[in-house]
């Protein structure tokens, strides 16, 4: 592997673990926040949204602008807006200055995902972009466990505001080795690739979305992500309430289920995914799909295990949380094999717009809402007038069971796009014959 390639892989890679810290990092303090400023669990969800609306509608455009400008640049910026942002959290005195600062946090982080993956698109031919794409977004379990191990002990000794300061620190120290880097040739890594398709500028930038096989990938992407945004909300919320455990504590076994799942989950499928698509050209989401699955019942046990079992739902839910991750490289390798290389920062953008709005924003509000519902259901039963934290803790236990139902729904979407992919990688590869011979 050449030197400049595993040099931007390194880079790319520390800004989406710092990307993903900085993300996580509201839900790692939600309990000390939530008792500072005497929120339920439905305003905790609505932070997250609030987050999520403006990262996805803002992504377009930036994805647009990745197509067609230097992404370092973009990359760059778009650092120094999140920790910025994430530095002013800690100054919030009321829920509408965190709700602003979180606004501002989505800004930044908003430029990630685009630009690096059609940047590593371009560095790595297609049957390695499975295990680079997963290397890539192993920045999800293990930016999201750094979070977690730190903020919470972190906020239990010095201050949740202080936790806040130090997670806002460290991307900036990327910026510069950034800003270094060399840009690889869009396309020049595929064989297919034609500058008179990649870079038509007649080609309308929604014209992706008659591409079948991306629709269903897009539905899968909800799905997953209203599950993702789900554990990284609640999973401290739910280890404190249920099992009992301290902030600390809480913070660094969600640490540790976001870590061995997660970056198992993610070296497993990159694995898997480039050497599968050498013999099915479907391969890849029909090993996503089955992955999907085998995490339904590690989650629904993982969550209605009662107290007593803390050892064996960290098990369970560490696979679950692992089944997901898989998703990654399996899934974002297959979006590349669809679309040309001048399209993917805006496709991946349009796709995240979709996955975002549609899934991960519903994630925290819905299972926050129905964690609310269900504690006031416990409380009325129970004839009492007050929602106890007995009550609050059914509640979310009783929330997260939404998660297994739609991870199931997710392996049948990913089936389902297996089952048109090999048509649409044909089709995008006919059509760069025929204008190569125009």
């Amino acid at each position: 592997m050449k030197k400049g390639l595993v040099v931007s892989l390194a880079v790319l890679f520390l800004i989406n673990i710092l990307n993903f810290y900085d993300r996580n990092v509201a839900g790692a303090l939600a309990e000390p926040m939530k008792k500072e400023f005497d929120l339920s669990d439905q305003q905790i969800g609505l932070l997250g949204s609030f987050f999520i609306w403006i990262y996805a509608i803002v992504g377009v455009p930036l994805g647009l602008m990745a197509d067609r400008m230097k992404r370092k640049y973009l990359l760059a910026g778009g650092i120094v807006v999140w920790s910025v942002l994430t530095a002013m959290n800690a100054f919030a005195q009321n829920f509408t200055h965190l709700v602003i600062a979180r606004i501002g946090v989505g800004v930044g982080e908003a430029v990630v995902a685009p630009s690096a993956t059609s940047w590593i698109g371009d560095l790595v031919p297609t049957a390695k972009r499975a295990r680079a794409l997963a290397l890539f977004m192993l920045g999800v379990p293990v930016g999201g466990a750094l979070s977690y191990f730190f903020s919470g002990p972190i906020a239990q000794n010095f201050g949740w505001r202080a936790a806040l300061v130090i997670a806002a620190l460290p991307a900036i120290l990327l910026v510069p080795p950034l800003l270094f880097l060399r840009e690889p040739e869009r396309g020049g890594m595929d064989a297919a690739a034609l500058p008179s398709i990649d870079g038509a500028p007649k080609q309308s930038m929604w014209s992706v979305l008659k591409i079948p096989t991306l629709l269903w990938i897009i539905a899968s992407g909800a799905l997953l992500n209203f599950n993702m945004y789900a554990y990284g909300t609640f999973t401290v919320s739910f280890l404190t309430r249920i099992h009992g455990q301290t902030l600390s504590l809480a913070g660094i076994l969600t640490g540790v289920i976001m870590l061995t799942g997660g970056v198992v989950g993610g070296l497993v499928a990159g694995r898997v995914g480039d050497r599968i698509v050498q013999k099915r050209k479907d391969g890849r989401l029909l090993a996503g799909a089955l992955f999907a699955l085998v995490g339904v019942p590690a989650a629904y046990f993982g969550i209605i295990l009662p107290k007593g079992s803390l050892v064996a739902a960290v098990v369970l839910l560490s696979v679950a949380y692992g089944s997901c991750n898989t998703y990654y490289g399996l899934v974002y390798s297959s979006i590349q094999e669809i679309v040309a290389p001048a399209l993917r920062a805006t496709t991946m953008s349009i796709y995240f717009m979709f996955m975002y709005m549609c899934g991960a924003s519903m994630g925290p509000l819905l299972t926050g809402a129905v964690s609310d519902w269900r504690a006031k259901t416990a409380a009325a039963a129970a004839q009492s007038a007050v929602v106890t934290a007995a009550h609050k803790a059914i509640g979310l236990q009783e929330a997260m069971l939404i998660i297994p139902v739609l991870g199931f729904l997710l392996a049948l979407v990913l089936y389902a796009g297996s089952r048109t992919i090999a048509k649409d990688i044909g089709r995008r590869e006919a059509l760069a014959v025929q204008t190569a011979a125009v």
